[in-house]
């Protein structure tokens, strides 16, 4: 839930959640990755909750291969130490471009994308105070 910022076609106050249009960030890493001695993960989700944004989820996968097409699994013990995360992240268009030159910074490799999403939650979450 935000609690400043321009609205940018989305619904903020203190007692309902963000709803109406926004933006998904999905930020593709290794898990062995880091950033200043911290997990990149980590250090990616630091940095987007100190600039504020609504949230943030880091989902890990079971296996996966990048563009030197190196398969890592969690069947394989000895790869597994590296294996992929997706760091996804929604808010508005105007909050995701701001954080996105922090990502870029941070990311030595790995992959970005954006997309427009429209931002819903069940009426009963709607209607209730948080």
């Amino acid at each position: 839930m935000l609690h400043n910022g321009s609205n940018s076609g989305l619904t903020r106050s203190d007692q309902r959640p963000l709803t109406g249009r926004g933006k998904r960030l999905r930020i593709f890493v290794g898990e062995a990755q880091e950033w200043q001695g911290q997990p990149l993960y980590r250090a990616l989700l630091e940095a987007a909750q100190r600039q504020g944004l609504a949230g943030a989820t880091v989902l890990r996968g079971i296996e996966g291969f990048g563009p030197a097409h190196h398969l890592v699994s969690e069947r394989l013990p000895d790869i597994a130490d590296n294996l992929p995360l997706l760091i996804e992240l929604v808010d508005s268009e105007e909050r995701i471009e701001r954080f996105l030159p922090v990502v870029q910074r941070m990311l030595g490799r790995g992959l970005i994308t954006s997309a427009p999403v429209t931002i819903v939650f069940p009426p009963a979450l709607q209607e209730r105070p948080l």
